[in-house]
């Protein structure tokens, strides 16, 4: 299924998306309207519900204007050197290279749309792309364990880590470059586990039609379980 956040006639809503349509479920789910965080928390009793509404007639998906799925997620976090590629291209680099999950937090304000411009700082012209998958995560929780992650896990959106590379290396630190306001654009929509195989999808970056990235989350160093059982250790996510 893919659940998506988005404005119809300066009104956002949460809705399906099937095919070129989106179907409504704000003002249809009692408990839920705009809000993604609620429909989430409220997944398992309303599961159901949405499943009813599939098949429906809906709007066109090129009369809304799809938002960013989550606009204030409680934490992001990003993790960095992760793909085989990532790290022959640090080798190369002379860059040391982690032995263990490398993390940086990105500040809420990052949050984008998926089709929004992503914005120039008047500070800097180093700015960069890489390609992403993202998830979200559903059922929260605290020392979960790897076997167990995946029912953590809400569902997946592709994402764009921009990145401003001379503030990201003013220090050790990763933050301040990863955390310029509109460089996480994402969506445009999550999709729900039970629709992708979330270890072999395609990821590519094109820049004004030019292919720049292509690789496979096949390549992933440490799987999306492997993350959760990770950052779980340290904080409930």
């Amino acid at each position: 299924m893919k659940i998506a956040r988005y404005r119809e006639h300066s009104v956002i809503r949460l809705g399906i998306v099937e095919g070129d349509r989106v179907i409504a479920l704000s003002g249809r789910l009692r408990t839920v309207s705009d809000d993604m965080i609620a429909l989430i928390k409220q997944w398992p009793e309303l599961v159901e519900q949405v499943q009813a509404l599939r098949g429906e007639s809906g709007t066109p998906t090129s009369e809304v204007e799809f938002l960013a799925p989550v606009p204030r997620p409680g934490k992001i976090w990003g993790i960095g050197l992760n793909y085989a590629t990532h790290r022959e291209e640090a080798e190369k680099a002379n860059m040391e290279l982690p032995t263990r999950q490398s993390w940086f937090v990105m500040a809420q304000t990052t949050v984008a749309g998926p089709y929004q411009p992503i914005p120039l700082p008047s500070v800097s012209i180093a700015l960069d792309y890489e390609a992403e998958m993202v998830f979200i995560i559903g059922k929260g929780g605290r020392h979960i364990a790897e076997a167990d992650a995946a029912d953590h896990i809400f569902g997946y959106c592709a994402g764009n880590d921009v990145s401003v590379r001379d503030y990201q290396f003013h220090s050790s630190q990763f933050c301040i470059g990863k955390s310029f306001d509109g460089h996480a654009p994402f969506g445009p929509w999550i999709v729900t586990p039970d629709e992708i195989d979330p270890a072999n999808l395609p990821i590519r970056c094109f820049v004004n039609g030019e292919k720049r990235q292509d690789s496979n989350t096949r390549n992933l160093i440490f799987t999306p379980a492997q993350q959760i059982a990770y950052l779980s250790e340290a904080m409930t996510l």
